[in-house]
């Protein structure tokens, strides 16, 4: 255990026996904070891009919260993004890519999880200059019994801390343009938009030095 926060809740370092659990957490947070299940037609792809490769690469920034029913969210981290991506390119997604058809670019046949698919086959990375003084980044999702109870807050705030020991200069989070409630929650922490010249376009970068 590294956080007990009380009635049953607490935090641990993620193993690979958390992998199942990784990506259940990420499907029903996966529509903008929201559960995405009804959208998808494999329930292990979105974890298998955002959440099960970071306690692979990193599992020293890897972290669930558990709580009476189990599993109920986490948070993660990468020190350095670009050896992140770099790995993650190189020798995470092709041997999932081999276990998956490419359904092809042309998105006005993509059905279900045909986007995921797409993802791993064609694995795209932002990372652009505007994001280099923000080299450590991150996710953090918890299921809604979790949520209010400051629990992100110090999982997060554990994660910098342990970031910044580890060399981070600054980090960045991606998140959905219409998951207000996540923007505020990361303004909360210290983090702002990432805007102007040279700042992603696809989605909201937040980012703060540490």
């Amino acid at each position: 255990m590294v956080l007990d926060f009380g009635d049953g809740y607490r935090l641990r370092a993620a193993t690979e026996a958390d992998h199942a659990a990784l990506c259940m957490v990420c499907l029903k947070t996966g529509d903008n904070g929201e559960d995405a299940t009804a959208r998808e037609d494999d329930a292990d792809l979105l974890g298998l891009i955002y959440a099960v490769p970071y306690q692979v690469f990193a599992p020293e920034f890897a972290f669930v919260v558990d709580g009476p029913h189990g599993v109920c969210g986490y948070v993660l981290g990468a020190v350095d993004s670009a050896a992140f991506y770099r790995w993650a390119g190189s020798e995470w997604f092709p041997p999932i890519a081999e276990q998956l058809a490419d359904p092809g670019p042309d998105r006005e046949h993509w059905r279900g999880s045909d986007w995921a698919r797409y993802e791993i086959h064609h694995p795209t990375f932002v990372n652009p200059e505007a994001l280099h003084p923000y080299p450590a980044h991150g996710h953090i999702d918890l299921l809604p019994e979790v949520q209010g109870r400051g629990i992100g807050r110090a999982a997060l705030g554990l994660v910098m801390e342990r970031l910044r020991a580890a060399g981070g200069a600054g980090m960045h989070l991606g998140v959905g343009p219409r998951n207000r409630r996540a923007q505020a929650f990361y303004r909360k922490l210290g983090f702002e938009r990432l805007t102007g010249e040279g700042a992603p376009r696809n989605a909201v970068y937040m980012a703060r030095r540490l």
